[in-house]
């Protein structure tokens, strides 16, 4: 077989991102047939070389596996945390899967695992403008300016959320779609805007549907649709849309005209005649 770059391989068996296997690397916790290795873009064989990793023998496994789980409230989408359960606990499979993104510990709904690193690594990047679409329930009745001003972005952390498209199901009730995914990023929006989320339910991940999945459970990805999550990773990143809100009573904002006369600028001066000279 073909010589592969350790990070690659670790990459591709499933044990972490390339740059993670960097830094295990340079840390000391690689083994290639007993000897430490350190050395970044190191070529290994596959099929021959022994490698280890912190004591543990990696073995690249075929076919990979692609998993969406309905994520119970309370869960936390981690691999392991102390004195709490995580999502990969809820995983009753053999080979270590890893959870694409994040979905807070009082959130439910789709999170995809997988152990194929490179899709992992690249779905994660901020480049790839795959789509999330969540269903939240608020508080109280939200106003139509609320639900504009969630979709046409605002400032948060230090940036400006990008545009969102939110479609509104009842008073209280809305479905947005993001290309981002910032800490928390939902509760804060919707906070900013006078509100508090009850109920914060994600129902998609790019072409994959969270469907009739109960809280706890979790299926294989059809290969329509792992082929479908792989084309979108690979693509180029997407033009980024411009925000939209779909209701009924949803009008587009005005746009304000310049304070002042007709044809003078807000910024300019009226002209004043020179005072004339005393005699």
């Amino acid at each position: 077989m073909a010589l592969m770059r350790l990070q690659k391989f670790l990459s591709a068996a499933g044990i972490c991102s390339r740059r993670r296997g960097e830094i295990l690397m340079a840390e000391g916790r690689v083994k290639v047939n007993g000897q430490t290795v350190t050395v970044l873009g190191t070529k290994i064989d596959p099929d021959s070389d022994r490698v280890e990793v912190d004591g543990r023998r990696v073995v690249k496994h075929a076919p990979q596996v692609y998993l969406a789980l309905n994520k119970p409230e309370g869960v936390v989408t981690s691999c392991e945390q102390a004195d709490t359960t995580v999502v990969t606990d809820l995983i009753d499979l053999p080979e270590r899967v890893f959870p694409i993104g994040r979905l807070d510990k009082d959130s439910t709904g789709l999170v995809l695992l997988t152990d194929d690193g490179p899709l992992h690594h690249r779905l994660l990047h901020p480049s790839f403008d795959h789509e999330k679409e969540y269903d939240v329930t608020v508080a109280r009745p939200i106003p139509e300016g609320a639900l504009r001003r969630l979709a046409e972005g605002m400032p948060l952390m230090g940036t400006r959320t990008r545009p969102a498209r939110v479609t509104r199901i009842s008073a209280s009730r809305f479905r947005i779609i993001l290309q981002e995914g910032k800490n928390r990023q939902i509760r804060r929006m919707v906070g900013k805007v006078g509100h508090s989320v009850l109920r914060l339910h994600r129902v998609r991940v790019a072409n994959v549907r969270l469907g009739d999945l109960k809280p706890g459970q979790w299926r294989h990805l059809t290969s329509v649709e792992v082929k479908a999550l792989t084309a979108t990773a690979k693509s180029q990143p997407a033009d980024r849309p411009g925000s939209a809100v779909s209701s009924t009573s949803a009008k587009a904002r005005p746009k304000s005209k310049p304070a002042g006369r007709k044809g003078r600028s807000r910024h300019s001066r009226p002209k004043t005649k020179p005072a004339k000279k005393r005699p």
